[in-house]
């Protein structure tokens, strides 16, 4: 008997094993809260995956990135960006925003985006918390 739950919990403990491992990152594993950035330029796509949506913005007018690059800046999930007022219409190509947020650690063309502001000034909290990025009152779903 006990040879038959040893083979059962061996099994068990191998079929998990092989089981991928997905990690959602802490902000201040990838994203730098004192390198803030703030982009203006063109949607050139939104990807509405999970764990986090991306913005891929075409930037313009900036005093040391060129024009034409292409910036990723991740948002929340899509679930939470759909609760805050997103839709997969929100943010269609050629959709002029400006991002406010932080770059990566690696300096890459990658940021956190924690503000999304519209062409006619309307505003949009991108940003996901309780991960570790800056608390600074602007998500209304932070505690206090």
């Amino acid at each position: 008997m006990r040879r038959k739950i040893a083979v059962v919990v061996a099994g068990v403990v191998l079929a998990l094993a092989t089981v991928p491992v997905v990690a959602h990152h802490a902000f201040s594993a990838e994203f730098d809260a004192n390198r803030p950035i703030h982009l203006e330029g063109t949607v050139v796509r939104m990807e509405w995956i999970n764990p986090h949506a991306w913005v891929h913005l075409e930037v313009k007018g900036h005093e040391t990135i060129p024009d034409g690059t292409v910036w990723m800046v991740e948002g929340g999930t899509p679930n939470t960006l759909l609760r805050r007022g997103f839709t997969k219409n929100s943010l269609l190509p050629g959709t002029e925003i400006i991002v406010d947020g932080y770059q990566a650690k690696d300096g890459s063309d990658k940021g956190n985006g924690r503000d999304l502001t519209f062409a006619d000034g309307r505003k949009l909290f991108m940003g996901s918390s309780g991960t570790g990025a800056p608390r600074d009152g602007r998500d209304v779903t932070e505690p206090e």
